[in-house]
């Protein structure tokens, strides 16, 4: 299955729309600070306006450096779809890379709220066998436009990676179509492992 918003080999990128979700929610949070936390002491305390001045001016930094890390932060991040793998790129000042071989995903879940389903993107949360079970998934691919499709188009992938064909990474390790030797020798070893172990 090949995909005209997602070739093979070819990084691809979040649409724009992640940082106008960034922004919004960050604005949410800080409104919501200044409402129900900052308000209610402003009310019952007396708080010098020399003091109100400096909570402003924070604010009006910490805008400014989150418009700005948001922008930065949207331009280091890629993702990059392989015969037998994915592998993914982010971060401005700790940069984090990973690859995701298909035979090791188990869940692939959408998620979109309600200022995502405005701009028309949603977050691709992936799970593989090690992290599942735990809070955060292996790696989200977030503001995705096409999103279904991403998903179909990895499930696609990960059903020809297992040996189950049940499109869930699990069972035995199988090679993926065009992997080099040293890894289909290396499915073939995960396989005898995984036979030896459950007959002992």
């Amino acid at each position: 299955m090949e995909s005209e918003h997602f070739p093979l080999n070819i990084p691809f990128k979040p649409s724009p729309s992640f940082i106008t979700w960034y922004n919004a929610v960050f604005v949410l949070i800080l409104v919501c600070i200044l409402l129900f936390i900052y308000g209610p002491i402003a009310v019952l305390t007396e708080i010098p306006s020399a003091t109100n001045l400096a909570i402003l001016l924070l604010f009006v930094i910490a805008l400014f450096v989150f418009f700005t890390w948001v922008r930065f932060f949207y331009a280091s991040m890629w993702y990059e779809l392989h015969q037998d793998e994915m592998r993914w790129k982010r971060g401005v000042l700790f940069r984090g890379t990973g690859i995701v071989p298909y035979n090791r995903i188990t869940n692939i879940d959408i998620r979109q709220g309600p200022i995502m389903r405005l701009l028309g993107i949603s977050t691709l949360s992936i799970q593989t066998a090690g992290y599942s079970g735990k809070a955060q998934p292996e790696i989200s691919i977030e503001a995705i436009v096409f999103a279904d499709e991403l998903r179909e188009l990895i499930r696609t992938k990960v059903r020809s990676c297992s040996a189950l064909g049940d499109g869930t990474g699990t069972g035995r390790a199988a090679p993926c179509p065009g992997a080099s030797v040293d890894e289909q020798i290396l499915a073939e070893l995960k396989a005898i492992r995984q036979l030896i172990e459950k007959d002992s």
